[in-house]
């Protein structure tokens, strides 16, 4: 039986595909104060402009193509059951092949209610636009999770942590919660990767192999590593 590998990704392996996303401690994202795109005060106070910035990161998304890591990533399923819970809202985990992932913040290829953010659906094209409406009559929003709401999928994330047999933590600053607080639900014993150009605060934690390199350095050099757990 494989395995089971469990990875934590964020904004660093999406960065090496050219995407930018919120991560700095500027609070700005593409130019923009988070709090002007990334809220439901924002939504409320000027849908336009929020339904505007995230068709172009939409856009850009689809630009994009999955770097080495995610790459990397996918063959890793070859040797083990591993299971992907990204910050990212992109989908380039799921062009690069894997087959388990968890979209913590939502995956903003999709488009949800404004009422009922249970309500998914498919985006034709690159654009939702004002006055595309769900069955229940009401705006159709990005699939994406903003600063003040409830992560839906956290209690999901937090069940696949605690059945982890190996954990990787892979360009996160584990700045943003309740994402950040995933690797408190990993085992001690586990062997736990963190791989990051600027390792974040893990002095707390257990059995831990620091990898001080981008991405898709760092992976490459993780999977050699992990060979010895096959």
């Amino acid at each position: 039986m494989k395995k089971r590998l469990v990875v934590l990704t964020g904004a660093g392996i999406s960065a090496e595909s050219g995407l930018k996303t919120f991560r700095d401690s500027d609070g700005l994202w593409e130019g923009y104060n988070v709090r002007e795109v990334a809220t439901p005060e924002a939504w409320d106070w000027n849908p336009v402009l929020v339904q505007q910035f995230y068709n172009e990161r939409r856009r850009q998304v689809r630009a994009a193509i999955p770097n080495e890591a995610h790459l990397e990533l996918a063959k890793l399923e070859t040797h083990f059951d591993v299971h992907i819970i990204t910050q990212n809202i992109d989908d380039l985990h799921e062009r690069a092949g894997s087959s388990q992932i968890v979209h913590l913040h939502g995956l903003i290829t999709l488009a949800q209610s404004d009422q009922n953010p249970a309500l998914v659906y498919p985006i034709i094209g690159d654009e939702i636009k004002m006055g595309q409406l769900c069955e229940l009559g009401s705006q159709l929003r990005p699939h994406v999770v903003w600063f003040g709401e409830a992560v839906p999928m956290i209690e999901t994330a937090a069940n696949i942590c605690a059945t982890a047999d190996l954990f990787m933590l892979v360009g996160s600053s584990l700045a943003v919660y309740p994402a950040a607080g995933l690797i408190d639900y990993i085992p001690k014993h586990v062997p736990k990767y963190i791989i990051d150009p600027k390792i974040p605060s893990v002095e707390r934690y257990h059995n831990l192999i620091k990898i001080e390199k981008s991405a898709t350095l760092g992976l490459k050099v993780a999977a050699d590593l992990l060979k010895q757990h096959v």
